[in-house]
């Protein structure tokens, strides 16, 4: 709304006020979706929102409604779904035409300015002449809009065994880009909740296949041109099939992910290069995205303004040859081969996009330098580049704050700090649990969506509700401070209030107090997010054990049995169940750590990758269930359970270790 406010189209917001006029004044609703780093939705704004002829039909004859997808993912979520049924597909901006109830009618996503203009008079004159016609169409619609993603509960007992995942990970291997990394094709997504599970899997697997292409896909990425390589950070994705030249605009989602599982590849590889794409990514993060309350922003445009004050798309981050020439002088030529200023790295208008193919040490042998010597030049070409750089005009910023990114922001932080024990990232992830639990989180533990201007707006959803509930478990994984772990069972009290189905075990996507939509929808496929439902189901199997709660452990369980055949026939939409999964198939450990070195022997275990245990410790005796009667004075013993059954405790952390590994 911010950024259309200067519209000649009269927009609203999406409230009970506007939909009630609609229905007043018996006008068909223009809802047009899009989010803030959506260059498409600009180019549609430039070419007819800002059209006074366009605005006059959309204005005399349609109540208009601006929605950001990202504050209102429960809308976009019902009229994508409208659009994936009239057209097959769908994507931003997203404009649906609807009954003044709200009820789909007609949809697509960019339009032409003739287009649009022709589309809105049919549809209008349609509306007047033959209303009926109109409606009838409008009740099929919706009634398949119910349809979708409706949960099969499965009544079926389902043995969770080794083989099955085998044969999804077999499954998953067709679709899967050997060579480059990511899934076959293009555009390329880095998609982390997939290379997330199959690092684990690689691990718990013993597959030396999976855990090279997980490598191969980070190795990629991080020396493609969607990996800004001079500032840090990631793009959304890349247009080719060689992560080459990137959609620019830079999300908070992407890199919180990608932070998180970076680090965690570092744990098991000590790849230096990954610990780079760490630090600068959240150096990136911390300078470019982050408020000082502690909370993160939501991204940046692809678009930035020319030399001319034109929105270019890419512009801040490519180069010309001759600045790079004018500003490394002597260096240019190692430059010039390092990041394939030549045809490889050549993107359009005598632009270059910074594109690696060989590593440091590669590099530094072909041109018959130290490391070390290479290593300094790098870091100088990159200060001076990021000198030049700040003085172009940067891409706008999307300074909304939402509670599931943040949140997720959150646990790379945690990841970051296990992998590297910086002080300041444990720091980072503190001071923004408590913005998201003095800010986000209300009295009765009902939470906010979104943060703007010092305010809190709008219920929060499923996905605000699991990805902090997330967290707050992996910040207590860290700190052994119990209050993180006990708001996180608070929050999941609410979640299943307010947010479950009992008939399925399923959790709706909004509140049982949400009235004014159309649809209430229930996310279970794993996208570039994972899903509300995926998450939960890993809290509710983390809990139930921190807890000794056989309701959360029964929930989980059913909930992944739910999923099961859709596991078996896209296993590709489902990689964060099937790390769940992994709990089942394989040993899964609570290791409690008791005593005054607690946390000093929880640091040591943390830097290792050991993604098939939960954790719990205190200092001193606690009455949390995993804890109890394991305090012993002047001793910090490491115990190592299954399902409530220990093995010998042990003092070291490396025989602690060897009893997990075992």
């Amino acid at each position: 709304m911010l950024q259309h406010a200067y519209n000649p189209v009269n927009w609203k917001a999406w409230n009970d006020e506007t939909l009630k006029l609609a229905k007043a004044q018996n006008k068909l609703i223009v809802i047009s979706v899009g989010y803030s780093a959506c260059h498409w939705c600009h180019v549609m704004e430039e070419e007819s929102f800002e059209n006074d002829s366009i605005a006059r039909i959309m204005n005399e004859n349609f109540i208009n409604i601006k929605v950001d997808r990202e504050e209102r993912p429960d809308i976009d979520q019902i009229y994508m779904s409208a659009v994936q049924l009239m057209t097959g597909s769908a994507g931003w901006p997203l404009n649906c035409i609807t009954l003044p109830d709200g009820r789909p009618v007609f949809g697509g996503t960019y339009f032409t300015k003739n287009q649009w203009s022709k589309i809105l008079e049919e549809i209008s004159d349609l509306y007047e002449t033959n209303p009926q016609k109109v409606i009838a169409y409008a009740e099929q619609l919706t009634a398949g809009i119910n349809k979708i993603g409706i949960i099969n509960v499965n009544k079926k007992a389902v043995p969770f065994e080794a083989e099955q995942l085998k044969s999804f990970v077999e499954d998953l291997k067709n679709e899967l880009d050997f060579e480059n990394g990511g899934k076959k094709g293009a555009p390329k997504f880095p998609m982390p909740s997939s290379l997330n599970f199959l690092l684990r899997y690689s691990v718990q697997f013993e597959d030396e296949t999976i855990q090279q292409f997980v490598m191969t896909s980070l190795t990629k990425m991080a020396n493609g041109g969607i990996y800004d390589q001079i500032g840090g950070g990631f793009s959304r994705y890349s247009v080719d099939g060689k992560w080459h030249v990137p959609h620019f605009e830079k999300m908070l989602y992407d890199n919180a992910q990608l932070v998180s599982l970076y680090s965690k590849a570092y744990q098991i590889t000590k790849n230096k290069s990954f610990k780079t794409v760490v630090i600068e990514t959240l150096d990136f993060i911390e300078r470019e995205l982050m408020d000082a309350s502690g909370s993160f922003y939501s991204s940046l445009d692809a678009d930035s303004k020319n030399k001319n004050g034109e929105l270019e798309e890419g512009i801040y981050y490519t180069w010309h040859i001759d600045e790079l020439k004018a500003l490394l002088r002597e260096d240019f030529k190692m430059f010039k081969s390092y990041y394939n200023i030549n045809a490889i790295g050549k993107w359009e208008d005598d632009q270059y996009i910074l594109y690696k193919t060989l590593s440091d040490e590669a590099f530094a042998r072909s041109q018959n330098i130290s490391l070390s010597e290479f290593e300094t030049k790098l870091l100088r070409w990159k200060a001076e580049l990021k000198q030049i750089r700040n003085k172009r005009i940067p891409p706008r910023r999307d300074e909304k704050v939402l509670t599931s990114w943040n949140a997720i922001m959150l646990n790379a932080y945690v990841d970051a700090f296990k992998a590297f024990k910086k002080t300041s990232y444990l720091k980072t992830a503190i001071k923004s649990a408590k913005f998201l639990k003095e800010n986000q989180i209300q009295q009765d533990n009902s939470m906010y969506h979104n943060y703007k201007n010092g305010v809190s707006t709008i219920d929060g959803f499923s996905e605000d509700y699991a990805h902090t509930i997330s967290a707050f478990i992996e910040l207590y994984q860290v700190t052994l401070n119990e209050e993180w772990l006990d708001t996180a069972k608070a929050l999941m009290e609410y979640t299943m209030a307010h947010f479950l189905d009992k008939d399925t075990s399923m959790f709706y996507f909004t509140s049982n107090e949400a009235n004014n939509l159309i649809a209430r929808k229930t996310e279970v496929a794993d996208n570039v997010i994972p899903s509300s439902n995926s998450v939960l189901a890993h809290s509710l199997y983390k809990l139930g054990k921190y807890y000794s709660n056989k309701t959360y452990k029964r929930m989980a369980e059913e909930m992944l049995t739910n999923i099961y055949d859709d596991l078996e026939s896209i296993p590709t939409a489902y990689t964060n169940w099937m790390t769940l999964y992994l709990n089942y198939v394989k040993p899964h450990f609570e290791v409690a750590i008791c005593g005054e070195k607690a946390l000093a022997k929880l640091d040591t275990l943390n830097q290792k990758y050991l993604p098939n245990i939960i954790l719990s410790g205190a200092e001193k005796a606690s009455g949390l269930p995993l804890l109890k009667n394991k305090y012993v004075d002047n001793e910090t013993l490491i115990y190592v359970c299954v399902n409530g059954t220990c093995k010998l405790p042990v003092q070291n952390v490396t025989t602690a270790i060897k009893q997990i590994s075992n």
